[in-house]
Formats: structure tokens, sequence, C-alpha cells
């Protein structure tokens, strides 16, 4: 079980090496070919096409209860969402970008929800805060070294966009041997063979919870600002040059794989309260992201950062502990199709204040992130009854 969580783990680590590392520059490249800031702010529909597809891939594997199905879905997801990258490099127009963009999120969207499930089965007994929290460590080692090696890129070729995106089609190869690897070590996924207690599997309260717990992080994400549009706003500012930029997206990223691991210790240890950071952290970005000063910035990247922890550790782990095993991936889709939209329209939103009214992106990100507390609050007191 170790074995294969290792194996997943550097996946993920090459594989966010591949993605986060093209994405450290979508903002500015997003910009050099054309696009507006809303155009630019559009790219994050691909969030939405990407959990759109965690909400078909987890609903194909509930419903087909098939090991092939849910390693069939993975393998494809990563070989989609990793190929797309490096292709960027030969994007002559905004559009063609766009539209790689879509792919690579469709593709991640196919293999999360899945990949999910097998990764909560081989970290049962490890503590699921502990071990979503090491993987997204492990996780954002190469989260850190994509924009670290994007940085590096641009400042030797002189801002060389091209060869950058190709030098990242070696992690996605790495990513693909590793994925290889952890399917041959572990092909029966325990959760398409076990039949879970009929009152616990059918439980509607549970599934009440889960829905509200959704709902909650729905007004999470739809406040926190996407990394589109944030390093757009840096880049519209002129205060920093280009690699500097990307060296923003890696503080983002340090800091998320600092902070996930004591964040899932958190999470063992107090649940869904430490959920609660997520809304606080989303609005405290914006005034230091406003500021347009070094220091500043760095702070508002390193609370993106801690956000994204949250999300990619503590409220995967929450999903896990909320669902019995045959619902989560189903669960899985569902909270990231809700999370999806939310930041699709909150990245519009922002765009569109950012052109038009920037001082009113304040009041947006503290209302939804507000409404995000006091609707997590109820979450656990909920869940504290049932259990």
């Amino acid at each position: 079980m170790f074995k294969v969580f290792i194996f997943l783990s550097l996946v993920s680590l090459f594989a966010d090496m591949t993605y986060e590392g093209g994405r450290s520059i979508l903002g500015p490249y997003a910009k050099i070919l054309g696009a507006s800031a809303l155009v630019a702010s559009l790219a994050t529909a691909g969030e939405f096409l990407s959990n759109i597809s965690r909400f078909i891939s987890g609903l194909i594997a509930t419903r087909l209860k098939s090991s092939k199905v849910y390693w069939s879905l993975t393998i494809l997801g990563y070989v989609i969402n990793l190929v797309a990258i490096p292709l960027l490099a030969f994007a002559g127009n905004w559009f063609i970008a766009i539209l790689l963009i879509f792919l690579e999120r469709i593709g991640k969207g196919l293999r999360a929800p899945v990949r999910d499930v097998i990764l909560s089965e081989v970290t049962e007994k490890m503590g699921r805060g502990k071990a979503f929290g090491l993987h997204e460590t492990l996780d954002q080692i190469g989260a850190v070294a994509g924009p670290l090696i994007v940085s590096a890129s641009l400042l030797i070729t002189n801002s060389n966009y091209q060869i950058t995106f190709l030098i990242l089609a070696i992690p996605a190869t790495l990513a693909i041997f590793f994925l290889f690897s952890a399917y041959l070590e572990y092909p029966r996924v325990k959760a398409v063979e076990i039949k879970l207690d009929k009152k616990i599997a059918e439980g509607k309260d549970i599934e009440k919870i889960f829905w509200l717990y959704s709902f909650s992080m729905f007004f999470v994400s739809l406040g926190f600002i996407s990394w589109i549009n944030f390093s757009y706003i840096l880049k519209a500012g002129n205060a920093f040059p280009d690699y500097l930029i990307a060296t923003f997206y890696l503080a983002a990223m340090l800091a998320d794989a600092l902070l996930a691991f004591p964040l899932g210790l958190m999470y063992d240890k107090f649940g869904l309260v430490s959920l609660l950071f997520a809304p606080i952290f989303s609005i405290l970005i914006i005034p230091f992201l406003f500021s347009q000063d070094f220091i500043s910035i760095i702070i508002a990247s390193v609370l993106w950062g801690a956000v994204m922890a949250i999300y990619e550790s503590n409220a995967r782990a929450a999903i896990a502990d909320i669902l019995p095993g045959n619902k989560r991936a189903f669960g899985y889709g569902a909270f990231s199709l809700t999370f999806g939209i939310a930041w699709m329209l909150g990245s519009i939103i922002i765009g569109y204040l950012y052109e038009n009214s920037p001082s009113l992106i304040i009041l947006f990100v503290l209302i939804s992130e507000l409404v995000a507390l006091l609707l997590l609050l109820n979450v656990v007191k909920s869940f504290r009854k049932k259990r």
C-alpha cells in the first residue's frame, strides 16, 4: 500500500511540475498572444470543463464499478493533461492557447476523482488528513520545481515561451512512467469490490451533510481569485518582469508544499474546523495583491498557496470521511463540479470588475467568503452530531 502511495505521489510531483509550471505563466502568455483581461479570465472556464469531466468521470466509475474503468480513466486523464502543456509552445494565437488550456483541464478532471478514491484506499491506515497532506507536500515539490524551471528558462532564454513549454515535456514523461508503475502494483480497486453496510451506504443525513459541505465550498471558491487573474493583474501593473511573476507563483506553490502536511495533521486533530482558514485567507489576499509592492505580493502569494493547500489536502480528506467508499468517486466528482463552477464564475466576475471597477473586487470577495464561513460553521456542527 505504501509503495503505491509513493508511486502516486511521484506521479503528482512530476505532473504538477508540468502543468503548474505552465500555469504559472498563462496570464502573461495570454497577454502576449493578444488576450484582454476578460478574455484571459475566460481561460478559467477550463476549470469548469475540468470539473464537469470530474463529475462525469465519478459518475461513470460509480455506475460501472470496475477496477479497469478506474485505472483507464486515471491513465487517459493524465495523458491528456500532460500532453497539452508542451503543445502550448505551438499555439500561434490566444484562441488555440485557451483551447489547449481547456484540454489540459479536461484531462485533469477525468483522472482526479478516481485517483482520489485509489489514494483514499491506500492511505486509510495512515490517517487521511496526514496522508493527503503528505501527498500534497510531495505534489507541491513538483509545483514548486515547475515554476522554478519556467522562471529560470524565461530568464536564460530572454522570455522565450516556446522553449519553456517544450522543456516541460520531460517531467510529463516521468509522470506517466510512475503512473503505470502504480497500476502494475495495485490493479484492483477495493471500492468496486467491497459491499458496504446498506444503512451506511444509503444514509440520507450523510448525503445532506455532503451537499451542504459542497455548497459552503462553492462560496469559498467563488471569492478565491484564480492565478490567471492574479498574474494578469501583476502583468498589467507593469511593476514586475515576467520571470518574477513566475517566481511569485513558485512562492505560492512553496507555501502550499510547506503547509499541506501540518494542515493535514490539523485536520486529523480538529476535523472540518481546519477548513475555516480557507475563506479567511481568501479575503486577505486581495488587499495585499493590489498594493503592488514586492513584500505584499509575496504575502498574497503565500496566502494563495495556503488556500490551495487546504483545498488539496483537508477538503479532499473531508469527502473521504463524510462519504462511504462506494459513493466517493461520485462525491469527489460532484464536489469538484460545484467548486469548479464557482471558481469560473468568480474569475469572470473578478476579470470584469478589474476592467470596470477594481475597487469592488474586495467587496465581492468579502461577501462570498463570509457566506462560506457561516455555511462551514453549520457543516461542522451538523457533522459532529452524526459522528
